[in-house]
């Protein structure tokens, strides 16, 4: 048994990691100044809600093996600043998570974008074919109940991989941590931008990645990215690298159909981004022991991950996703799925500038034509989020510049954005709300009736 003492437990990748600690017999603790829905439920069922919020330093003492350090907090952390005065063993996450499987055969999914949606696919062939795997996913998917499962049993481990930083007094990629015989990197597009302020310096965190992995190890990779392919055929590390690529499909009445071996397979799923993320993950199967007729069998009821083109309703001619598309390649494909999907429809684009990278006015230049295949675009952001992040407002002006695109609106109060959207006219129209963030606190069960109106 360990002593762990979890450093902002509330968060969705610690409160996870906490509660699977407390099951597998470890004693738990842990602080953190806000606690929210669902982590806040989860953890006071387990017994490991916090008495009160806040930073305790009376509750670190010298018989804790380890400290596990959460994103959340920061240097100055009083508790952090305790646990360091006592000499204890401090971890991030990653590094904790490392630790814990050092004894698998690990498989990690990275990329900058599609690693949830390719990790869920996986977990669905997976758990369609009653075959068990640990694994950590970024997000809550269908097949599974949990977004982390760790035991004592399973010889794989599958982990999706963040390219950003460990923790406040660990600035290494999460994912180096992890050593894997297997991995995927699913493209490279900059972001991240208050952390690596040159392309130059986010490209080289996934060739430190490459070279993290084990000796002879497995490659997968997304030859349709240039800058990828050329990082991965330059990359001397002694892996076997395979590309991937889209798969030939047809659309047909607004159903994505997948052509294989074994006829033409109907996809709940849509894009060619998903296509691609479909491929990537039927190699990864594959060496997990899945063949590919039984991931063909598996695939076409895999309806997504949590907030990835999600259906959220569905009127007589109108849809309403919801998509957690925030940088630029995510907005251009997610906009493209679309418009390719629903011939017949417009398209209507709402996207919240949210992130550090899309609040810079340095970087909004890289949204120029992500919209254009948008018939309406509506761009929100909240000032609350400009000022914990300590940005500077931008001017509407310079966001309807970046994006280049003639008919767009540039909203930044949730009360007007409410009022624009529930004015429209959703008749034969495809609506797509993109964010990592909630558009400062949108009602979305009023945005829904008003889509099911149409």
């Amino acid at each position: 048994m360990m002593r762990l003492h979890f450093i902002a437990i509330g968060g969705i990748a610690m409160h996870s990691l906490a509660l699977v600690m407390h099951e597998l017999g470890h004693q738990v603790t842990g602080s953190d100044d806000a606690i929210f829905d669902p982590s806040k439920a989860k953890l006071e069922k387990a017994g490991l809600l916090p008495e009160s919020m806040g930073w305790y330093p009376e509750k670190l003492y010298n018989e804790i093996d380890v400290v596990i350090l959460g994103m959340h907090a920061k240097s100055d952390n009083p508790e952090l600043i305790t646990a360091q005065s006592l000499g204890l063993k401090i971890q991030s996450y990653p590094e904790f998570l490392a630790t814990m499987c050092q004894e698998k055969s690990t498989v990690v999914i990275a990329g900058s974008h599609g690693k949830t949606t390719i990790t869920a696919m996986i977990l669905h062939v997976l758990n369609y074919h009653e075959v068990a795997a640990d694994f950590m996913v970024g997000a809550p998917v269908p097949a599974v109940s949990e977004t982390l499962s760790l035991s004592d049993d399973n010889d794989f481990i599958l982990l999706e991989g963040d390219e950003y930083l460990s923790s406040a007094i660990d600035p290494q990629p999460k994912f180096l941590w992890y050593q894997p015989e297997i991995a995927l990197i699913s493209g490279i597009a900059w972001d991240h931008v208050n952390v690596f302020p040159t392309f130059e310096d986010y490209v080289a965190q996934f060739e430190k990645f490459i070279f993290s992995m084990v000796e002879g190890g497995v490659l997968i990779y997304n030859e349709e990215d240039l800058n990828l392919k050329t990082l991965v055929e330059n990359c001397t590390h002694p892996v076997k690298k395979i590309p991937y690529s889209t798969p030939e499909h047809k659309i047909e009445n607004g159903i994505t159909y997948l052509y294989t071996s074994e006829g033409s397979l109907p996809l709940a799923v849509f894009g060619s981004h998903n296509l691609m993320n479909l491929a990537g993950a039927q190699w990864i199967a594959q060496l997990m022991g899945v063949d590919a007729s039984d991931f063909y069998e598996a695939i076409p009821s895999f309806t997504g991950a949590s907030k990835r083109l999600e259906c959220l309703s569905r009127g007589q001619t109108s849809i309403l996703f919801k998509d957690f598309a925030h940088a630029p390649s995510k907005v251009k494909a997610t906009a493209q799925a679309l418009k390719s999907q629903f011939t017949s429809h417009r398209i209507h684009v709402c996207l919240e500038l949210h992130t550090y990278s899309s609040l810079d006015p340095s970087f909004i230049e890289q949204y120029k034509d992500t919209l254009e295949v948008a018939d309406e675009a509506l761009v929100f952001y909240d000032p609350e989020a400009l000022k914990i992040k300590n940005r500077a407002p931008i001017d509407a002006d310079t966001i309807k510049k970046a994006f280049n695109h003639s008919s767009m609106k540039v909203i930044s109060k949730t009360s007007i954005l409410t009022e624009e959207l529930l004015a429209q006219n959703f008749s034969n129209r495809v609506i797509v709300m993109m964010s990592s963030g909630n558009f400062g606190g949108i009602d979305w069960e009023e945005l829904k009736q008003r889509i099911n109106e149409f």
